[in-house]
């Protein structure tokens, strides 16, 4: 199913995503907040350290970086970097960091007041290639959805709580 993107609706769910994340994690055990699904895979705990390395390196950068007319490819995202950078660091922390990242990049990116002609321009992605500004709205939009579907997913397959086998 192919819809068009609509800023403004990429806006909704950008400004929810940290109450969302707050309603699910904000005092859970550290059990809950450590569980993965497997090796190799991703804790509640560093899904929220990747978002935040989004919003200080991703997202908001590369917009800017569409806009200023660069014809350089994007700078390389480190998608593990959260594993060095959130050390030490309490989930809670985390949370209040992303939500105050999350604040100052939607308005930030409310401030642009893009036009069509401004979400039509191009940037060059170190992987995919030429992508439009538009694309990275509406990506980053539906990353958040798929690491909040990946938090409940995680969460949901932690045993020690489970009354059933299900």
């Amino acid at each position: 199913m192919k819809t068009d993107f609509k800023l403004n609706d990429a806006v909704m769910i950008l400004e929810r995503t940290p109450s969302v994340l707050n309603a699910l994690l904000d005092g859970i055990p550290e059990t809950w907040e450590r569980a993965t699904e497997g090796e190799g895979t991703w804790s509640p705990y560093d899904v929220v350290g990747h978002l935040i390395h989004g919003e200080l390196t991703d997202w908001i950068p590369r917009a800017r970086h569409i806009l200023a007319g660069e014809t350089r490819p994007f700078e390389t995202f480190d998608r593990m970097a959260q594993f060095i950078e959130s050390e030490g660091k309490s989930l809670n922390e985390l949370l209040m960091t992303f939500a105050e990242l999350r604040r100052e990049n939607v308005a930030a990116l409310l401030e642009m007041n893009l036009t069509d002609d401004e979400l039509d321009r191009k940037g060059l992605h170190p992987e995919l290639g030429e992508v439009t500004l538009r694309q990275l709205l509406a990506t980053w939009m539906v990353h958040d959805l798929d690491h909040l579907a990946q938090i409940a997913r995680t969460m949901a397959k932690v045993q020690e709580f489970c009354c059933h086998d299900g």
